[in-house]
């Protein structure tokens, strides 16, 4: 796989979570550059061009993160504080795609910089109509600057 062409980077620990999403952005026709990790260390790796991308080329950043929250390694809360901490990065915009409902988790993610917080629907359609929405307007819609 070409890395340099990532435009979704989608960071989620659950396989079923993962295949979930996945199969919702195939459906949207938003899944051609899209990269899955599994934890968010893993994920910084591959924002920072590390160990099995660091031949990646740190300029090509991805477009989308969809961030889970609560991963091994490292926390999506971390993943987050350091992307939005460091001004090569802080402006690849962030979705929090996580089952987290908490009142806390929702604040200390808009405080670190989040784009949006969207709690995973548990009904199917829902899940697919969030999932479509989201790659439409990240994707299509939004005005980013350049970096």
């Amino acid at each position: 796989m070409n890395y340099n062409n990532v435009e979704i980077l989608f960071v989620e620990d659950s396989t079923d979570d993962a295949m979930l999403t996945i199969r919702a952005l195939r459906k949207s026709g938003f899944s051609n550059s899209l990269h899955h990790v599994t934890d968010g260390a893993e994920a910084l790796d591959f924002i920072y061009c590390r160990g099995m991308y660091g031949l990646r080329n740190v300029n090509d950043k991805p477009k989308l993160i969809l961030l889970d929250l609560k991963m091994p390694k490292i926390t999506g809360l971390e993943v987050l504080a350091t992307i939005k901490a460091d001004p090569n990065n802080r402006f690849i915009p962030v979705v929090i795609l996580t089952s987290s409902k908490e009142d806390p988790d929702i604040q200390k993610c808009y405080a670190l910089g989040a784009n949006s917080y969207i709690t995973k629907p548990v009904e199917s359609d829902n899940f697919f109509n969030a999932i479509k929405e989201i790659g439409l307007y990240w994707m299509v819609l939004s005005q980013l600057p350049n970096n």
